[in-house]
């Protein structure tokens, strides 16, 4: 008997057991159903904020004050809403939070059926594609909510994640870049070959991987620190400078950028530099998200402010 109360949980144990089971469950409530004081809040450089599910229109050209062209990929947001937020406690007793967003409504008939009880405890529509963003425990969104693209604010920076567009089986010179062999002397019909790809008998094999032919593209990929050049609120629409993986009207993932708005955020906080916080011209963030709420009083087109000089003004 005294080996057994040995093996079995003391009292304290279970209490501090039950205090967690507890404090979770009581973290979940507030978590699915938060107040109005605790959507609130402001954004600090400690929050990181949930991101958005877009489809990736194409690119085209827009001009900026001073006339110059700046080549952008327009994003467009299609009903994207919250159906879930998650709160998970880790073995270590960390919580981890997040939450999931379903966008692009699709028909009832070819959704399943565990997706169509999904769907309707959240009350919106069946969506062609549901992902979870991680964010801080400030930074829940009520369920149901739909955002709209002033959640990003034009001037600030994002991270782009989306699959690579797919280019078949490729050989060495595109897929990794070699130069090839020589094109004219000592060479016969082997120019773009990859040349050895291993050593003498010692060790007798080729080591894994070695850049070698095989499939190419159609990876997730993710583009950091892209400027957000303008937003249109009446059509959901997102202009990023540069390109974007994937094809057009593919889903992509956007999100505040980790370097150039998180990591530096942090940064000069811990500094002292206040003023620097957000990149220049951002006054603030949505907090804990944009939505459709707050079109109503913002004009339907957005723009940020050139960030340099006039390329067409000598300099001194």
């Amino acid at each position: 008997m005294l080996r057994h109360w040995a093996l079995a949980p003391r009292p304290q144990q279970l209490l501090s057991q039950c205090r967690q089971f507890s404090t979770t469950r009581i973290a979940l409530a507030r978590t699915l159903n938060p107040s109005p004081s605790a959507t609130s809040t402001k954004w600090t450089p400690n929050s990181i904020r949930t991101g958005l599910i877009a489809r990736k229109r194409g690119m085209t050209a827009i001009w900026d004050d001073h006339g110059a062209r700046v080549p952008v990929t327009v994003l467009q947001l299609e009903n994207c809403q919250v159906t879930k937020n998650i709160v998970h406690v880790r073995p270590d007793r960390t919580e981890y939070h997040a939450v999931q967003l379903g966008a692009s409504d699709r028909p009832k008939r070819t959704t399943t059926h565990q997706m169509r009880g999904h769907f309707r405890k959240a009350h919106v529509k069946p969506k062609y594609i549901v992902k979870e963003f991680p964010i801080t425990p400030d930074a829940h969104v009520p369920v149901g909510t739909t955002l709209s693209a002033i959640h990003f604010v034009p001037g600030q920076f994002v991270d782009v994640i989306a699959d690579s567009i797919g280019k078949g089986f490729q050989g060495t010179m595109k897929r990794w870049n070699f130069k090839g062999l020589r094109a004219s002397h000592g060479v016969s019909v082997s120019h773009r070959s990859a040349g050895a790809t291993g050593q003498h008998q010692d060790p007798g094999r080729v080591w894994p991987g070695k850049k070698m032919a095989g499939r190419l593209g159609g990876e997730r990929t993710t583009i950091q620190n892209l400027p957000v050049v303008r937003v249109d609120t009446t059509l959901d629409l997102i202009f990023v400078k540069g390109a974007v993986p994937g094809v057009d009207d593919a889903h992509v993932l956007v999100r505040d950028a980790k370097k150039k708005m998180l990591c530096l955020a942090n940064a000069n906080q811990a500094k002292g530099l206040y003023e620097s916080v957000l990149p220049k011209g951002v006054d603030d963030l949505p907090f804990p998200a944009g939505t459709k709420e707050m079109v109503q009083s913002l004009p339907p087109v957005i723009e940020a402010p050139s960030k340099r000089t006039s390329p067409f003004i000598p300099r001194e």
